[in-house]
């Protein structure tokens, strides 16, 4: 592990960077990566940013004020990357990372170096703190990168992760010029008919297990198709089961394959959601995280409600 001041020297030692980001890439993971892109390109390197799939729509704005660059003999970079595992489509790269950034409180090592802090509550936070030693700018498209790393980490601010830093970070960001309002409206209230659609069929398969503390519901890729829903109309189900009274664990399950599942947990009441995800090959933070499981439905949620009543029971002890 380096140090925070090693992490920016080290960005000033090479000229040309990859920035890698993780498998359904989010906001941190998106803003993070263009974000440092736009930092090393403004003091003079050249960088450019990888993504598994297509960037979605509402993330486009991301990649405003970044130079296109063609490069070789590149220096790789991964942020918010807790596993060479999550790196998706990206996986080729994996022996290649020279320099992991990252805030996951469960991080397997895999980058040649690494600065990892588990209480920073989005990795864009470290950017930022990164960028403070580069002596960047804070431009209004930075800012616009670091403002949605950090408040799509925190639910807007809302979940247990946020700290004094992250809204001084913020309050830096909006004084910087980041369009807020317009990122809190597109990330947080801003909704498809396909999305009322499909959590409308979501809500129909809701469970309840473990004496109705863990709430499971599902979207299998048939009712996507008859929804017409994207993976962008899916983003914000994760945050339902947990709403529910009572409810500590929720589960989201969302159909990728024929046998192939993407879970998200989240958690109330100091359940370990990172604990019930790391069973399984995945990782987070202690009230938010994600994993990919195979097999049958009926099978995958067997397995996820035993591990979520032990976390609980973990809980309790």
């Amino acid at each position: 592990m380096i140090s925070l001041k090693e992490a920016a020297a080290y960005l000033q030692t090479n000229d040309n960077y990859i920035i890698l980001t993780h498998q359904y890439p989010d906001g941190d993971t998106l803003g993070s990566a263009f974000g440092l892109c736009k930092m090393l390109q403004q003091i003079g390197k050249n960088a450019r940013v990888l993504y598994n799939g297509q960037l979605q729509d509402r993330f486009a704005y991301l990649a405003n004020g970044v130079s296109e660059q063609s490069f070789t003999k590149e220096t790789v970079i991964s942020v918010d990357v807790a596993d060479k595992a999550l790196l998706g489509e990206l996986i080729e790269y994996s022996s290649r990372v020279e320099l992991c950034i990252d805030h996951h409180s469960i991080h397997r090592q895999y980058a040649k170096r690494s600065y990892v802090d588990p209480t920073a509550a989005a990795t864009a936070e470290i950017i930022y703190l990164i960028g403070e030693l580069l002596g960047v700018e804070y431009t209004k498209d930075i800012a616009d990168c670091v403002y949605t790393g950090v408040a799509t980490d925190t639910g807007c601010f809302k979940f247990s992760n946020t700290t004094l830093q992250t809204h001084e970070i913020a309050g830096r960001m909006i004084q910087s010029g980041c369009d807020f309002a317009r990122i809190n409206k597109d990330m947080f209230d801003t909704i498809t008919k396909a999305h009322i659609a499909i959590e409308q069929k979501a809500l129909e398969t809701l469970a309840y297990y473990v004496d109705g503390e863990c709430a499971v519901m599902y979207t299998t890729k048939e009712m996507c198709t008859r929804c017409g829903a994207t993976d962008d109309d899916i983003e914000g189900l994760s945050s339902v089961p947990r709403k529910i009274v009572g409810v500590r664990v929720g589960i989201t399950i969302r159909q990728k394959g024929d046998d192939l599942y993407k879970i998200s947990v989240r958690t109330n009441g100091g359940v370990n959601a990172a604990e019930i995800c790391s069973i399984f090959g995945g990782g987070g933070h202690p009230a938010a995280a994600g994993c990919t499981i195979d097999g049958t439905l009926d099978k995958v949620i067997e397995r996820l409600v035993a591990a979520a009543a032990v976390a609980l029971k973990n809980s309790r002890d």
